[in-house]
């Protein structure tokens, strides 16, 4: 494709500028105003520079893509209420043996959630619990940090829902579920290994301190607290309270209401050894307990039966029936929520379109709750979207430049995929452009170039260069904290973590990042079929 003319070249190439250093420095100074407003000011500017036209820019949004992404994280936002992120972070101390066994579960958990549940999703609710096991073990945050930003990457690659870029990709060449996965897991797999092996050996000093002897009650106290931690994937913030199912639900009010009940029998029995002493009546006695059993019971609705067969005997119960029925069907919706989830997985590994599955599972999910859906949708991150919707325009304003596809011709010839020269030549590009453009942006300008180009060898090389680029732009958020959503979430939350709040800099980062993203992109590529 030959260039534009001079004026829409230059137009769209400014467009473009802004939109990239918005999207790479959300808070730059001169225009902080971040990422998804500065996607619509590139979009914006596309089409007021007539670098596109209004329907062409309305065209280039994906809206299989959006679905996609709207769909998978409505289903997260339900797990996240059926507990599922609760339980996957109990494995992680679960009969843990010592610090290399725990950087190794993290490891294996944040890669097997990520590519069920999208790797931005799995950082956000794991974050906060790695702290708290690491400061439980007196062992330094940082290579637990980078286990679990790094891993995420790393799982979320072998499969279609794991990251933005994988969707983009599953819906532009078409390939099926089954495919993606079987394509790319062995790759993952060994990747995950790989990973997991470099910050052993990096960090084996720090993982080979034992933990000092701790008084017992302070033992089960740091352990309740790991246990009890709450998540919230959808959102930056941390809340002491749960929703769960439609029941906010306190542990302190919970402890409250035992200590109501037990102080109100102790009352009781003192108000009826009195009415023996003082030779009250019986029925009177009885009157007298039941209006004082309801005052001191009120604040917790404690239900006080009276057994007229024994004498002056009073039962204290504490809404036991009621309790145990909202146990029940909080385990039944729960049930529910985990099988609407695995028969979306299943769908799409039949091969069923995979945004209407997802998106008819999200639907399944809100009827399933049966109360009003706008809390839960609440979650969903919306500003994302609209990012998506802004990038899509933007990126087809650029690519009708011509630039992308002048500076592909010049590096066509070197990046076959039918040979490894070519694979390795490619790979270094997509590494590279994904950390400075980011890699959803890189995947919309590099994608159907490169299957094109591979097109023309064989078939089957196409579908190989498409998991070629889904294997590389994920890998390649690993280099530098700068690299992906996902590291920038482990930061973030660790730095806000109350009381146990570690800053992860660019530098310490970066100094695992390198090697490791080279290794594990390197082993990969042979793998990747």
């Amino acid at each position: 494709m030959a260039l534009a003319a001079i004026p829409k070249v230059v137009l769209g190439s400014i467009a473009f500028g802004i939109f990239w250093i918005l999207a790479v420095f959300p808070a730059v100074p001169f225009l902080p105003i971040g990422r998804t407003a500065g996607s619509l000011l590139g979009a914006m500017l596309m089409v007021i520079f007539r670098v596109i036209t209004p329907d062409e820019a309305y065209a280039a949004i994906d809206l299989p893509i959006l679905g996609l992404l709207f769909g998978t994280m409505v289903v997260s936002v339900y797990l996240e209420r059926a507990d599922m992120f609760k339980y996957l972070g109990k494995l992680l101390s679960w009969k843990s043996i010592g610090p290399k066994d725990l950087l190794c579960r993290i490891c294996l958990i944040s890669a097997f959630s990520s590519a069920l549940f999208t790797n931005d999703t799995s950082c956000v609710v794991l974050t906060e619990f790695v702290l708290k096991i690491a400061k439980h073990h007196n062992l330094p945050p940082l290579p637990f940090l980078l286990a679990l930003a790094s891993s995420a990457n790393i799982g979320s690659s072998a499969t279609p829902i794991g990251n933005p870029q994988n969707l983009v990709i599953a819906v532009e060449s078409k390939i099926s579920f089954g495919k993606f996965l079987s394509g790319v897991l062995p790759a993952m797999l060994i990747g995950v290994v790989v990973n997991a092996m470099i910050l052993i050996a990096m960090n084996w000093k720090l993982l080979s301190v034992r933990k000092d002897v701790e008084d017992p009650i302070a033992e089960v106290a740091a352990e309740e607290e790991v246990n009890s931690h709450q998540f919230s994937p959808a959102t930056m913030s941390h809340n002491s309270q749960e929703l769960n199912g439609g029941y906010l639900v306190e542990s302190s009010s919970i402890q409250n209401l035992r200590n109501r009940v037990i102080s109100s029998e102790s009352e009781i029995r003192r108000v009826i050894d009195s009415a023996r002493n003082s030779n009250a009546s019986k029925e009177g006695t009885v009157k007298d307990l039941v209006s004082q059993a309801k005052e001191e019971t009120s604040p917790s609705k404690t239900v006080v039966e009276i057994d007229r067969t024994t004498e002056g005997r009073v039962l204290v119960a504490s809404e036991g029936k009621d309790y145990i029925s909202a146990e029940w069907k909080r385990i039944i919706w729960k049930t529910c929520v985990y099988m609407i989830t695995l028969g979306m997985l299943i769908a799409m590994l039949l091969g069923l379109n995979m945004s209407w599955t997802a998106i008819t599972a999200a639907l399944a999910l809100v009827v399933l709750d049966f109360k009003d859906a706008r809390p839960s949708l609440e979650k969903v991150s919306y500003s994302l979207l609209i990012f998506f919707c802004g990038m899509f325009i933007t990126v087809d304003g650029f690519n009708k430049t011509g630039i992308p596809s002048a500076l592909w011709e010049l590096m066509e010839p070197y990046s076959q995929v039918d040979r490894t020269s070519g694979i390795a030549i490619l790979a270094l590009v997509i590494l590279v452009l994904s950390n400075l453009a980011s890699n959803v942006p890189t995947v919309l300008l590099l994608g159907a170039r490169v299957a094109a180009s591979a097109a023309a060898i064989s078939p089957k090389d196409e579908k190989k260069a498409w998991l070629i680029l889904a294997w590389v732009s994920t890998i390649a958020g690993n280099l530098s904290l700068l690299g992906s959503a996902a590291n920038l979430i482990v930061c973030e939350q660790a730095r806000r973590a109350p009381n146990i709040s570690y800053t992860l800099t660019f530098w310490s980062h970066l100094k695992f990042g390198l090697p490791s993203t080279l290794v594990v992109t390197a082993i990969g590529l042979t793998l990747i079929r």
